[in-house]
């Protein structure tokens, strides 16, 4: 590696040079100026009016931030609807949240081209209804994604293969084409948070120092990753979603707790969210979670827990919560598998033993 005009040889070395916000490719958007998920936070005034380009997880946690704090906010999405990689459930809450608020938003959007006048910022735009609009903004804010930063490190020279979109290319090792040469981080990886890249990090370390002439090596695909959209109420998600669950084959149950019937939820004045837990039909083994909820992303951890160490909805439900508190949507989720082991033939047996007693 070259460095500065110093030359620094090594055994394995290790990419992580993350990603950057994508750059959007709309005619006008680079002399009219925009704001990145990086960059937003250099702002000294607050804008009157935003316009947010992207309705995934980084979009709208702004979008909801900047409306709070007394901005007109408009939101393009070219999807119909929000957040719509997360659970439809999940995405519909909060959507319907966004427009409670007064979060205008445009989905199923086209932009076209952005001018600057003394007006401001214009966007003009093609929405679901086909016709052409337009509407003037003093700030637009890029939410559309990230790309990975490939340029610049002649990775062609070294024999490592990358993707301008993608990234670097990896095996479940992280190990890249060139086998001296390991990659982590949103550089390589579709999870592109912050504890993913720490995680990754870790694998590294272990199948550089750790694993001698290769054996016991760690894999990416044996980590069980969860993540949370920090929206108000935010969604939080640990496994599979349903809809993956069944294309692995499994037949799926799916158990949902309304925070309605949770106490703590109601007396918090917070009964929109949701538990939902999907398992293994005729078992009890947990495939994957969704949860919305204020603090949502504190309380999927119990899930992965259980994920990671093979706890099954049985032994969940042996967990004591402390009452009353909105982590007992778990336990009721758990307890409501149970019930469903209650068949008629094991309830008439139960009724004998009791007329035994």
């Amino acid at each position: 590696i070259e460095v500065n005009d110093t030359t620094l040889k090594f055994k394995k070395a290790v990419i992580a040079t993350g990603a950057r916000a994508v750059r959007p490719r709309v005619e006008g958007m680079q002399e009219a100026g925009y704001l990145t998920n990086e960059t937003v936070f250099s702002l000294t005034e607050r804008p009157n009016r935003l316009a947010v380009i992207g309705g995934g997880p980084i979009g709208c946690e702004l979008a909801q931030s900047f409306r709070r704090l007394g901005c007109e906010v408009v939101l393009f999405h070219r999807g119909s609807h929000i957040l719509n990689k997360e659970d439809a459930d999940a995405a519909d809450i909060v959507q319907k949240v966004f427009l409670k608020e007064g979060i205008r938003l445009v989905l199923g959007a086209q932009l076209n081209r952005v001018e600057k006048t003394e007006a401001g910022k214009t966007l003009h735009f093609n929405s679901c209804t086909g016709l052409e609009e337009s509407v003037t903004v003093d700030e637009i804010l890029i939410g559309a994604g990230r790309a990975p930063n490939v340029e610049g490190l002649n990775l062609e020279l070294v024999g490592v293969e990358y993707d301008q979109r993608k990234g670097v290319k990896v095996n479940d090792y992280l190990e890249t084409t060139n086998p001296k040469i390991y990659a982590a981080g949103d550089i390589c990886m579709d999870w592109k948070f912050t504890h993913a890249a720490d995680s990754a990090a870790r694998i590294v370390i272990k199948n550089t120092l750790f694993s001698p002439f290769g054996f016991g090596k760690y894999k990416l695909s044996n980590l069980v990753m969860p993540w949370a959209t920090y929206t108000d109420p935010e969604i939080a998600h640990v496994g599979m979603y349903e809809h993956e669950a069944q294309a692995k084959g499994f037949n799926v149950n799916t158990i949902k707790i309304p925070f309605s019937t949770v106490d703590r939820a109601i007396a918090d004045g917070e009964e929109e969210g949701f538990v939902k837990i999907h398992h293994k039909k005729g078992s009890d083994q947990i495939l994957g979670a969704t949860i919305v909820a204020t603090h949502a992303g504190e309380m999927i951890s119990e899930v992965t827990t259980a994920i990671v160490h093979k706890i099954g909805l049985s032994k969940l439900s042996s967990v004591i919560h402390p009452y009353p508190t909105q982590a007992e949507g778990i336990k009721k989720a758990a307890d409501a598998y149970r019930r469903t082991l209650l068949t008629p033939r094991t309830k008439t047996f139960l009724e004998f033993l009791t007329k035994l007693s």
